[in-house]
């Protein structure tokens, strides 16, 4: 449990971990690897590696563990490939007791202090740091036992909640009360306690008022903007696919394709849907002078007669017929 000057008793946890035995010069590996342990692997900057000093302690509690992380400064940086082989996902809920941390995912960054906590997503990358050395409680979470309860949970990533009033105040004020119980508990009592814990997390965060108005509707209309707006300006290219739009959105492939499920085409056909008017308004211009086939590859067909079946599928008119009626629109008539 947790000492009055913040250090660490031994031990009600099931798990503990120090880098105060681990020589200098090995703490930073050490570190790396208590950390993808405990969590999921990340990638780790150490502002001074052989003076780095960190603990953590560990209580398993069903689907949910708790953890306590004290460290110096630092900053973890998740990327897809540390996630692209995992199948399970899961949500960390962390509640900084004394410094301020700093955290950006999906294009959204929060600066949060002691009084509050964020939620993170494990299968979006994201980068997690504080300047200072910090004291961490975190949670972790199986993503279907909180989608369980709460819909949609990724669109609250990047949100710095209450941690010191109301529902919020209960959740944290339980974390602080487990570790003293703990050796006391049956497991299936820790388990109901991981579920209560669970429940309390999610009436905290409902009961935020910004929750009515951050659905996964805004949130998922603003990546939409700036996945239209990355694929305008690189229409040009032969390479626009998923993984390109992804890594110039910062957002993972997966994620790309969960934002446009509901949309009526998938990214390729609406890719090939904005080059395909992107040719039709050049060929509408009766002073472009370049040749119907420049045109195509200028605006990322690299088959012409392909491009030639697509634009008549679309338009009803082949390029050149499409070309010849816009420059004689009387013709005919």
């Amino acid at each position: 449990m947790v000492g009055g000057n913040g250090g660490f008793v031994i031990s009600l946890a099931s798990k503990d971990s120090s880098t105060d035995a681990i020589m200098p010069k090995r703490r930073s590996r050490h570190w790396h690897d208590v950390i993808a342990s405990t969590y999921f692997p990340l990638d780790l900057e150490f502002r001074e590696p052989e003076r780095f000093t960190g603990s953590l302690k560990i209580w398993d509690l069903g689907d949910v563990s708790l953890s306590r992380l004290t460290s110096g400064a630092l900053r973890y940086k998740r990327a897809p490939r540390h996630f692209l082989a995992e199948r399970e996902e899961h949500f960390l809920v962390t509640v900084p007791t004394h410094s301020e941390i700093y955290f950006s995912q999906c294009g959204k960054d929060v600066h949060c202090n002691p009084g509050g906590f964020i939620i993170e997503r494990s299968h979006e990358p994201y980068e997690f740091s504080h300047a200072e050395a910090a004291d961490l409680w975190v949670l972790k979470i199986e993503a279907k036992a909180l989608g369980q309860q709460i819909r949609a949970p990724d669109r609250f990533c990047s949100m710095e909640f209450d941690a010191g009033n109301g529902a919020g105040g209960l959740f944290t004020d339980m974390l602080h009360l487990i570790p003293r119980r703990f050796s006391t508990m049956s497991e299936e009592s820790r388990v109901a306690i991981g579920r209560q814990l669970i429940d309390l997390l999610v009436l905290s965060v409902k009961s935020d008022e910004r929750t009515l108005t951050s659905g996964a509707s805004s949130v998922r209309a603003a990546h939409l903007t700036r996945i239209e707006s990355f694929v305008r300006k690189n229409l040009g290219c032969f390479d626009l696919d998923p993984e390109m739009v992804a890594r110039g959105c910062d957002i993972s492939t997966r994620y790309l394709h969960e934002l446009l499920r509901d949309t009526d085409q998938t990214l390729g056909q609406w890719i090939r849907e904005q080059r395909l008017e992107a040719c039709r308004e050049v060929l509408k211009d009766s002073t472009h002078r370049q040749t119907v086939a420049e045109i195509a590859y200028r605006w990322g067909f690299g088959d012409h007669a392909q491009f030639s079946r697509a634009f008549k599928a679309r338009f009803g008119l082949s390029p050149k017929e499409f070309r010849d009626q816009s420059a004689h629109p009387n013709q005919g008539r």
